[in-house]
């Protein structure tokens, strides 16, 4: 033992002198900083909503999925001489934007985590003046910011609002519920949502048989629009779907309508592109380490930060030597394929950057199905069954990418 103690020991030493090189130190690693940019006012993130958990709604902040993913890539990394560091930033008003954006431009800031409305999208997409600085849309679900308002550099983690609607369409075709009875509310938000729900109606051969109107309160004037059982009294359907886009009319709908039907939409059956419930394909362990982090279940909202700092990392790791006038076409690249935890590899339509993914149907407790549903195929990827198609809306960036990207 005492011959061999010595033996260990240098080989131990060797072995440590070899593998040095492949791990830097901290003081050698280059900076990349990544923005979080939250509007403070969003109504989002309001207590009374945070506090309710609707269904697909954020339950949080998402500063912690972000860390959780650069502290996941870490290793890797270092390993290519670069470490990731977040610097979230908040504006109380949108049109303080382009200001922030500047002084992050001029700081060095590359890469751009955009936790806001569609509104504070746009204003940063037309503020970003360095053609290497990348934007990653977090959270607004706006199809327009995927047709008309599109970007190159600008990539969407959060699927669009047709993406939702897509999916909710198929599910209700595959049950045969096609006979839909719609309570919306009047507001901007909700009208879009309609409009998408609309579309995917007509797409996938939902009837909608009535479209009603609701007022969220309790005024007596107003109770053919405030009181559910009044509001679904006299239509023959065979779901009600909710379009309510803070969920707080929407939770008192399933167990309030006169007949005896699913509700769907934004309470009872929703369209979520995460829940804390999946079971397969890693989404355990995810859930796992978030909750570990965050104290609380991780939602869509989570995952988008989450991702979009593993697609940072990535793309990264990809270079042979980091070159950040190159990186937008490596994560466009047909071969960027990622792990999402969610059973499909994960990469961006060429044509408007949006993450192809598939969308779970979620219960409050557990996930009842995923589209792209059985049966609804593609000729060429079939997440891209969910959302725009090619040629569908009125963007293509795909003739300005030099990747090839299919």
């Amino acid at each position: 033992m005492k011959i061999i103690r010595p033996f260990l020991a240098c080989c131990i030493s060797v072995l440590t002198l070899l593998g040095s090189p492949l791990v830097m130190s901290a003081d050698e690693l280059k900076t990349l900083s990544i923005a979080l940019i939250e509007y403070e006012e969003d109504p989002r993130y309001r207590d009374n909503i945070i506090d309710a958990r609707y269904q697909a709604q954020p339950w949080g902040r998402l500063n912690d999925a972000a860390k959780l993913a650069i502290k996941e890539s870490r290793f890797a990394a270092q390993k290519k001489g670069v470490k990731f560091e977040l610097d979230r930033e908040a504006v109380s008003e949108l049109s303080a934007l382009p200001k922030l954006i500047e002084e992050l431009e001029a700081q060095g800031t590359r890469f751009f985590l955009l936790d806001l409305p569609g509104e504070g999208v746009r204003l940063v997409s037309k503020a970003i003046q360095n053609p290497e600085s990348l934007l990653f849309n977090l959270s607004a679900l706006d199809n327009d910011l995927r047709s008309e308002y599109c970007q190159a550099n600008l990539l969407h983690i959060a699927p669009s609002r047709s993406m939702l609607t897509d999916a909710m369409a198929q599910y209700l075709v595959s049950k045969k519920w096609k006979e839909v009875l719609v309570l919306y509310s009047e507001s901007e938000a909700d009208s879009r949502y309609l409009q998408s729900l609309q579309v995917s109606a007509k797409k996938f051969g939902v009837d909608i048989v009535n479209e009603k109107p609701f007022k969220l309160g309790n005024d007596p004037r107003q109770r053919y629009r405030n009181n559910i059982s009044l509001l679904t009294a006299k239509d023959d359907y065979d779901v009600v779907y909710v379009v309510d886009h803070s969920g707080e009319f929407a939770v008192d709908v399933p167990y309030s309508i006169i007949q005896p039907r699913p509700v769907v939409g934004a309470a009872g059956l929703v369209a979520d592109w995460w829940h804390w419930a999946w079971e397969r394909n890693g989404a355990p362990q995810v859930n796992k380490r978030f909750f570990k982090k965050g104290k609380r279940q991780m939602t869509g909202y989570d995952w988008s930060a989450w991702m979009a700092v593993k697609v940072i990392a990535e793309g990264v790791l990809r270079q042979e030597n980091f070159a950040p006038d190159l990186l937008l076409n490596t994560l466009l690249a047909e071969d960027f394929k990622l792990d999402g935890a969610k059973g499909y590899p994960l990469n961006f339509k060429p044509w408007n950057h949006q993450l192809r993914q598939p969308i779970f149907l979620t219960s409050l407790n557990r996930v009842i199905g995923r589209a792209p549903v059985e049966g609804f195929l593609h000729p060429v990827n079939n997440l891209d069954v969910l959302g725009n198609d090619r040629g569908e809306g009125q963007c293509d960036l795909s003739k300005n990418t030099a990747s090839g990207a299919k």
